[in-house]
């Protein structure tokens, strides 16, 4: 039986790392939604996908100056517009696949609305992934960085991005409840990998 599933969440909360606990587990490929964005880039007209190369070419002084200008609201906003021109990638993907079949396909785009309305029922399965320790988000924002490497940029730019994780986390929760998705809090490593696991079966 075909198996799809969904993985979205805020950045730092480990979908790249569930995904690939997931695959491996189910013996699945697997694929980010980044990967897919940076192939639509590659693929389609900037005309007809404007959300989807506003930041192609940014700089780290342009991540600095729109960061620093924009509220952590407002940067969710923004990403959720982009979210929506990967969307179409992401869908195209999960209903013309012929090679695959079965896979996991993680990401940001990756968004409750979205997840809701696809069709093939028990085939597919979407789960949101937040990370409620700030302490673990703040270090991870600071070891590695999120729109650049942690030492390209200051910190105070490093603090806009921890709000706006914690504010990417207020809308997921908020968006999966309206959806009646599941939302798991990473916690314990191991223990929300086994809860997933339970999820998705």
């Amino acid at each position: 039986m075909r198996k799809i599933v969904l993985i979205g969440g805020s950045p730092t909360a480990g979908k790249s790392y569930t995904a690939r606990r997931i695959a491996e587990d189910l013996k699945l490929p697997w694929i980010s939604t980044d990967t897919i964005r940076e192939q639509m880039r590659e693929l389609v007209k900037k005309e007809d996908y404007p959300d989807l190369f506003h930041h192609s070419e940014a700089t780290s002084e342009m991540a600095v100056e729109f960061l620093t200008h924009n509220t952590a609201e407002e940067i969710v906003e923004h990403q959720n517009k982009e979210s929506l021109e990967v969307w179409k990638g992401v869908k195209a993907f999960i209903e013309t696949d012929y090679v695959w079949g079965s896979f996991v396909v993680e990401g940001v785009a990756v968004l409750p609305k979205l997840a809701s309305e696809l069709k093939g029922g028990n085939d597919i399965r979407a789960f949101f992934l937040v990370d409620e320790d700030i302490e673990r988000v703040r270090n991870t924002i600071f070891t590695r960085g999120l729109w650049d490497e942690a030492d390209k940029y200051p910190d105070s730019v490093k603090e806009k991005e921890i709000a706006w994780v914690l504010a990417f986390n207020s809308y997921i929760k908020e968006e999966a409840k309206k959806y009646n998705l599941p939302v798991v809090s990473i916690g314990n490593r191991e223990n929300y990998i086994d809860e997933i696991k339970l999820l998705i079966k």
